[in-house]
Parts: structure tokens; sequence; C-alpha cells
């Protein structure tokens, strides 16, 4: 029988200032770390505000940093970056706003290299496959999709 480590109060907000600390978290991040480490509602509860007091915890900073990241890293689209903050039980406004900083010329800068870098490594003689991996790719990664067909249609005519 395996005993379970259990944690006082101040054991956990150091563990939890330390886990914040070392990256942006969201609320339902934090409150699943702390439920496996065995704490009960009211000392999660406890926890929470005291993380959001001392800015440990920040949903807006969170969405911020989230978008900033996925976006120059791994090129998603404004579509998948709202889907996956909103996996993560982020608040609209907090969405918009973090979708919002990111800069329309660098957006479509960054869609175009991106469609431009993916056609060139399509290897399918057939038109009609390539134009469909191409869309594939770049809907799967959350570009909008008049944005993707335009692109698809200028790119394989």
């Amino acid at each position: 029988m395996v005993k379970k480590q259990t944690y006082t109060l101040d054991e956990a907000k150091r563990k939890l200032e330390n886990y914040c600390a070392y990256q942006e978290r969201c609320h339902k991040e934090v409150r699943q770390k702390l439920q496996e480490m065995n704490m009960i509602p009211e000392a999660i509860d406890v926890i929470m505000v005291h993380l959001i007091k001392h800015n440990f915890l920040n949903e807006e900073r969170f969405a911020k940093a989230f978008v900033r990241g996925k976006f120059n890293i791994k090129k998603w689209g404004k579509y998948r970056l709202t889907l996956e903050l909103k996996k993560k039980d982020i608040s609209k406004t907090n969405i918009n706003q973090a979708i919002n900083e990111i800069d329309d010329e660098n957006y479509y800068k960054t869609f175009n290299d991106l469609a431009k870098k993916q056609v060139l490594s399509l290897t399918d003689k057939n038109k009609l496959k390539k134009r469909k991996k191409l869309a594939d790719y770049l809907l799967y990664r959350g570009w909008e999709s008049q944005l993707v067909y335009e692109k698809v249609n200028e790119l394989i005519p």
C-alpha cells in the first residue's frame, strides 16, 4: 500500500507559488494540481485566493502569454487559439483581449509565410490532393477558412 503524500496549507502554498512562478498558469491547471495533491476543497479555495491576491495567478496575463507563445512558435491562427483558451475555461473577455494583441500585419505575414513554406513541402502530383493537403494543414492550425481557401487558390491555381 503506497502512502499518499499530504501537505500542510503552507507547504501547498509554497509548492503552488513555485508552480505558478515557473510559467504562467490558468486557474483550471492550478485547481487540478491542487486536487492531484489531495487537498480538500476548502484548502483549494484558500490557496487559489492567496495565489490571485499575490499575483501568482492572473488569467489575463496567462491568456496573453499563451496567445503570444502559440502564435509565434506554433504558428496557430486565431480560431485555434480561441478554441484552446476556451478549453482552459478562460473568459471571453480575456480571450478577446489576448487575440487582439496580435498585430494584423504580423498575423497575415505569418499566415503567408506558413502557407508558402507548406506548399513547397507538398510532393503530390495531383493538384486536387495538393490543394486539400494545404487547406487541411492550415485549417488544423486554426487559420480562418476564408483566408485558407483564398490562399490555396492563389498558391495552387
